[in-house]
This record gives structure tokens, C-alpha cells and sequence, in this order.
């Protein structure tokens, strides 16, 4: 498995009937000249995370909105599993949509195990049925129901917030999620943690999700499929991550992209895809100091890696630190801790900040799995450009149009 293999959510569409079908839909607002959207024809596969993207004022948000009709198209259809609801009651078809904002919307008098409670509340459930659901949700988004359940709106984070707005969308179960710049109202580093989350989440849930940004590289870590869009909603390029950045549809997708693609596509490769570095001394919560000492020694380190009985990683320690002649305490606590579904580009972000320059890689229990460094990424770029390249040679093999070269 090379470093540029792609993520088990990333799928393939599955045969027959789409989730969402858009049919020449199109919209012009009282008083414009030129329509928010134009005649846009599109389909949505089952269990996918479908990511609008483009400049501000392409219509991304209107053609979001229009799918669950908060705005209603001027022309065009919406079908939804196979049913055309372009005229069913809009707020029976919301309630087959879940709804995640930049804002988040929660309601601030209301705790949080009642805004999680919106819609099953106003579909009826009873109130046993209604606790059951808030606390698998709130289990579901990684917030202990005991703790959090009676709390107000402003007594959590940015991060919190918005995990609560995933959940109450997921009230009902919907089949399908619309997320408008869901991430955009968190500082950079909730940012990258929220992304992760929701798609570890997305991995158990399988929805359906239509997720607009104006961010190209969140797209990429994002989505099954990107729909570049330019002015209009008229669709730039509609395909996988890999497929786009392998092959940009002409000018102006490549301008969109920016420089660096082969960089880009560190977003598409988790740690899991590549060899680990074993390279660093590692011993047991029952090392003695003379064999953390001499496991220093041996290697080129510098610095040994002290895990704890159940395997996880506690402290870096250095020569240096066993001056005392003691291991109580000695050393640092361990940084740039990731899991192995962390993407190369976060991995990346982590070892620039790290003391030692490597990322520790963790299974989902905590237990170490290696670490990876700037040799490991060189290599997995290197393996990038080299299938880039190769797939250029393919096309060029087979007469397919050239799009334009990597940078």
C-alpha cells in the first residue's frame, strides 16, 4: 500500500438510484440580473461526503439551501432517494435533512440535552425514546451525557458548540446532513481536531453529507468527491480529490488549487498508509535506569521513549535526564501525539512544533505504533509525485486530454 492511498471513506459510488439528484435547478433572486445559480444537474452518491467548493458568490450556500429548500429554486427539480420533493412540504422534507451552520444556532435558553432534542420532540417521540436518543448522540460526538446533558449553551467551547450542533442535526437520523462552513467559526487547531472527529464519525454513521467551504485543502481532506463550482454554481470540475488533483479540468480549477499539489495531496494519505519509523529506543513501565541508559547508548537518538503498562507513551528521556540517577519523573512529557488516521498534512503541522521533530502514531486505544519523521514524509511525497506521474503517462498512453502538470 503506497503513501497515496486513499482513505476507507473514500468509496466509490454504489450502483443505481443516488441519494440526491439535482435537475436543472436554478436561481434567480428579485432584482438581480444574473441567477445565484444556473441550470445546475447533479448527483449525490448514497453514504458520500459530497464537498461544494469555489470563490465567494459562486451560489455554494444557495445551491445548499435550495436542497432542503430554505430557498426555493426558481426552476429545476430536487429528488430525494428517487422521490422528486421539489414540491413536497418543506418542512416534512427537512425533517429527512439534517442542518449543521457556521453559527451553529443553538438555542441558548434551552440546555443542551433539549437542543439535541429539537426534532425528535417535534416529531413526537415520547420522552423515554427522546433521553435514549440524546445520550447515544451525545455518546456519539464525545460528550459524556452525565457531564454535559443539563449545561447551557454558553457554558461549553467553540468545539463543544459545535459538536452539539452535528448532534442535534443527527436528532432523527436523517439520511442526509447539509453542513455550510461547518468548522469556519473555531480557531485553527478545534479546527483540525473537529475535522478528524467527524470523520471518525462519518465512518460509523455512513450519511450522506453535502458540505460546503471556500477552503480548497478542507475539501480535499473532506471529501469523497469535490464539486469545484465558478460563478453561477456552474461546475468547474465534479470528481474524487485524487482525480482533480491528478488531472485539474483546465485554468481555472488549476488557479483554484494553488501551487503546491503534490503537498495538497498529503490531505489524502492518513499515517496508517505509510511504514512507521521504529528508529527510536522504546521500554517499558519496568525499564531500570541502566537499561534506558544503555538503550540510548546503542542507538542514535538521543532519547529514549518510556511507554506505560498498557503500551501508551508517556516521556521522551535524554541522556541528560538520568543525571540524578533516578527515572521518577525524569524526561518530558510526550507531544505531537496522533492517531493513525491522522492525515500526513496534520502530521506535518504536528512536527513542526514538536521538540524532537517527529509525531508519536497511536492505535485508537493510545498504544504506540512507531513515529513518523521528515524522512517518512519525503518518501510518501516522493511515492506521490511518482503515481502522479505514472497516471500522466497513462493518459498520455491512452490519448486522454492533459489537464496540466503537477507543481
Amino acid at each position: 500500500m503506497t503513501a497515496a492511498t486513499v482513505d476507507a471513506h473514500r468509496r466509490e459510488a454504489s450502483p443505481g438510484e443516488p441519494m440526491i439528484r439535482l435537475d436543472r435547478l436554478h436561481k434567480r433572486f428579485p432584482g438581480q440580473r444574473e441567477p445565484a445559480v444556473r441550470e445546475l444537474t447533479l448527483e449525490i452518491p448514497e453514504g458520500e461526503i459530497v464537498v461544494f467548493v469555489g470563490p465567494s458568490g459562486c451560489g455554494k450556500t444557495t445551491t445548499l439551501e435550495m436542497i432542503n429548500r430554505l430557498v426555493e429554486p426558481t426552476s429545476g427539480r430536487i429528488f430525494l432517494q428517487g422521490d422528486d420533493v421539489t414540491e413536497e412540504n418543506a418542512d416534512r422534507l427537512r425533517r429527512r435533512m439534517g442542518y449543521v451552520i457556521q453559527q451553529i444556532g443553538l438555542f441558548p435558553h434551552q440546555t443542551i440535552a433539549q437542543n439535541v432534542a429539537t426534532v425528535p420532540r417535534l416529531l413526537g417521540w415520547d420522552r423515554k425514546r427522546v433521553a435514549a436518543r440524546v445520550e447515544q448522540l451525545l455518546h456519539l460526538v464525545g460528550l459524556e451525557p452525565s457531564e454535559y446533558a443539563n449545561r447551557y449553551p454558553k457554558q461549553l467551547s467553540g468545539g463543544q458548540r459545535q459538536r452539539i450542533g452535528v448532534a442535534r442535526a443527527m436528532g432523527a437520523d436523517p439520511p442526509v446532513l447539509l453542513m455550510d462552513e461547518p468548522f469556519g467559526a473555531v480557531d485553527p487547531i478545534t479546527r483540525v481536531r473537529l475535522q478528524n472527529e467527524f470523520l471518525r464519525l462519518q465512518e460509523e454513521i455512513r450519511k450522506t453529507i453535502v458540505f460546503v467551504t471556500h477552503d480548497i485543502d478542507e475539501a480535499i481532506k473532506m471529501g469523497d468527491r469535490i464539486c469545484i463550482l465558478r460563478e453561477g454554481s456552474e461546475i468547474a470540475q465534479y470528481d474524487t480529490p485524487q482525480h482533480i488533483l491528478s488531472n485539474p479540468a483546465g485554468p481555472f480549477v488549476e488557479g483554484f488549487l494553488g501551487s503546491g499539489i503534490v503537498l495538497k495531496r498529503l490531505n489524502l494519505s492518513r499515517a496508517r498508509d505509510v511504514e512507521l519509523s521504529q528508529d527510536w529506543p522504546t521500554l517499558g513501565s519496568d525499564a531500570s535506569l541502566e537499561g534506558v541508559r544503555t538503550a540510548i547508548m546503542d542507538s542514535d537518538k538521543g532519547h529514549a521513549l518510556l511507554l506505560d503498562a498498557e503500551g501508551r507513551p508517556r516521556r521522551w528521556v535524554g541522556a541528560r535526564d538520568l543525571a540524578d540517577g533516578s527515572l521518577q519523573g525524569a524526561g518530558t512529557p510526550v507531544e505531537a501525539v496522533l492517531r493513525d488516521d491522522v492525515t500526513l498534512q496534520d502530521a506535518v503541522q504536528e512536527m513542526l512544533t514538536a521538540t524532537l521533530g517527529v509525531a508519536i502514531v497511536v492505535d485508537r486505544d493510545g498504544r504506540y505504533l512507531g513515529t513518523l519523521n521528515h524522512d517518512t514524509i519525503n518518501a510518501a511525497v516522493r511515492a506521490m509525485r511518482e503515481e502522479a506521474q505514472e497516471r500522466e503517462r497513462e493518459d498520455v498512453r491512452s490519448g486522454a486530454p492533459q489537464a496540466g502538470a503537477l507543481s
